[in-house]
């Protein structure tokens, strides 16, 4: 089979694998300050790997394929990488190299102290997740798969509870706890594949699988389970404890990376692998449960105290992004007719939520460690005080909002044409609404750290500025990213009028409607910080969340989500 063929320069996706695994364990046995040096080893070098990837990719007719053992499947593992496994390889190799910049100020090693524990943890976590995160990319069957996203959450968990606090601690338990539970569905559903049809390789599964009971109970079990671990709104339990009580370098990880491993995976299933099984009516779903993200995720943001936990809720509201595709891959018939164009606008939105999210996170890191706190109502004159990390944090939000020339920016313009071909105008309206809910936060923190203080900071400690930089240069990246798109055949379409007066009029009607909505939603009134917190339709948002956070109500959503799925799969 074609599949199975062996690729030149196929050989750099084991190395891929193997690089961060190899410095993770040469770091561990080393000890002392080896795993940092390891990690600013393996950088590069990963770097270069993903680098060299992609140019075999471009050179080759097709995927890259590397044979474990030189056994073809079904009896061998294959590794694969197509145009969405490359993608993915470069931006995580990209994101892993400026977070690692970032993080020397916080995890290095002095030469006169022996190492800490936090330190020497860090370093080996963020070469195991670029390993798993790698393996994720490039596996070739369903299996290897749920070893890799094993791998991931493993890697993942310790990093929430690197303080070593009582409340980290418990963060990660219940991330623990809630990922294992995705995991046990998604193992169920890749048994009952390999029952059916007696593999789990993806081209193999892609030719036997058919629309039928077995087919539909595996994708349903599969996604939702997928879905436990990406945190997609109901199932969001862990991710704001874990996201906002990390160090910032940790939440960096955990929210431009670790998520997006789930995700792809989410991508494999209904787009590689069962595209026939899967109905428009399930993706609607899918896509129902990301629109509800984005609303919730943005009002309960918008009424946060501190900036890392808003930070952590507009990543439940970009997740819900992320799930936007699915009904775009299908046309007005139910038939999924564009699959690649839907596929493309998610790894556009994924890669830029990737970069502008860590540098996000970053930012957010740096004022918390000049100021000594990051509670929003005082950050006046942390603009002032910090003019690097506070643009590295609107440069991101803005990117996040979709304007141009923001990776975000195109992926948006795909999925809005996707919406208008297929006759799906409500998905429009989603997509252009979020906008406006990303801008709300963007004027929330705008008008706080603007703010002239009542008094002059003069306990404002130093930070890095490698650090700074390094975060401004990962938003930059997103900012950047559309620009990208004059190399490919949808230049001239997707830009052609994007410096028009149309456009410039919508970016400003989404900054006002940004600004409404944190005028009436947000905890505080815009300018006046000091001011009693606020009820109303905010208050209600910040407690529904909590009732959906409790454990009995997520398990009771995780039952019903895997029900509603495997029901809409079916009837669909």
């Amino acid at each position: 089979m074609d599949a199975w063929n062996p690729t030149q320069g196929a050989g750099l996706l084991a190395a891929a694998v193997l690089l961060p695994f190899v410095g993770m364990l040469a770091g561990l046995a080393l000890g002392g300050r080896w795993p940092q040096r390891m990690a600013f080893t393996v950088m590069p070098l990963g770097l270069a790997l993903a680098l060299g990837i992609a140019m075999h990719w471009q050179a080759a007719d097709g995927a890259l394929v590397y044979l474990l053992g030189g056994w073809s499947p079904p009896l061998g593992i294959a590794l694969r990488a197509d145009g969405a496994a490359v993608a993915m390889l470069l931006a995580v190799a990209v994101v892993v190299c400026g977070i690692g910049l970032y993080a020397r100020a916080d995890f290095a090693t002095p030469r006169d102290a022996n190492e800490s524990r936090a330190s020497f943890a860090y370093w080996l976590l963020l070469m195991a997740v670029w390993g798993s995160l790698n393996l994720v990319f490039v596996s070739g069957d369903l299996f290897t798969l749920y070893v890799a996203l094993e791998l991931l959450t493993f890697a993942g968990v310790p990093l929430v509870c690197l303080a070593g606090s009582g409340e980290t601690l418990r963060a990660a338990l219940r991330y623990l706890l809630f990922a294992l539970c995705g995991s046990v569905l998604y193992l169920l559903g890749v048994v009952l594949l390999y029952g059916g049809y007696g593999t789990v390789d993806i081209p193999l599964l892609a030719l036997a699988v058919q629309p039928e009971p077995i087919a539909w109970a595996a994708l349903a079990l599969m996604t939702v389970g997928l879905l436990a671990k990406t945190a997609l709104f109901p199932l969001h339990i862990w991710l704001p404890p874990a996201h906002g009580g990390a160090p910032a370098a940790a939440s960096a990880v955990l929210s431009a990376l670790v998520i997006k491993g789930s995700w792809f995976l989410v991508l494999r299933l209904w787009l590689d692998v069962m595209p026939g099984v899967a109905t428009a009516s399930a993706a609607q779903l899918l896509a129902g449960l990301g629109a509800a993200a984005i609303v919730v995720g943005s009002v309960v943001a918008l009424r946060q105290q501190r900036l890392k936990l808003l930070v952590a809720y507009s990543t439940v509201a970009q997740i819900g992004y992320l799930f936007l595709l699915f009904p775009m891959a299908f046309d007005a018939s139910g038939l999924m007719a564009w699959g690649d164009l839907a596929q493309a606008a998610g790894l556009l939105q994924a890669i830029a939520h990737a970069t502008a999210k860590a540098g996000m996170f970053m930012a957010a890191g740096l004022i918390y460690a000049a100021l000594g706190h990051d509670r929003i109502d005082d950050l006046a004159g942390a603009a002032r005080a910090l003019p690097v990390a506070v643009a590295a944090f609107f440069v991101g939000g803005i990117a996040l909002m979709g304007v141009l020339p923001s990776g975000a920016y195109l992926a948006k313009k795909l999925l809005l044409a996707s919406a208008d071909a297929s006759g799906q105008w409500w998905w429009a309206s989603v997509l252009q609404g979020g906008a406006a809910f990303t801008a709300g936060y963007v004027v929330l923190i705008a008008a706080r750290v603007f703010r002239r203080p009542a008094a002059p900071l003069t306990d404002v400690k130093p930070v890095s500025l490698l650090s700074q930089w390094a975060a401004l240069a990962l938003t930059v990246a997103s900012f950047a990213l559309a620009l990208t798109a004059v190399l490919g055949p949808l230049s001239d379409e997707l830009l052609s009028k994007a410096f028009s007066l149309e456009e410039l009029a919508t970016m400003l009607a989404t900054f006002a409607a940004g600004a409404l909505l944190a005028a009436g939603l947000a905890r505080r009134p815009l300018f006046a910080p000091a001011a009693a917190p606020r009820g109303g339709l905010g208050l209600a948002f910040e407690q529904g969340d909590r009732l959906v956070r409790r454990w009995p109500q997520a398990m009771l959503a995780l039952l019903l989500i895997v029900g509603a799925c495997g029901w809409l799969l079916t009837h669909g």
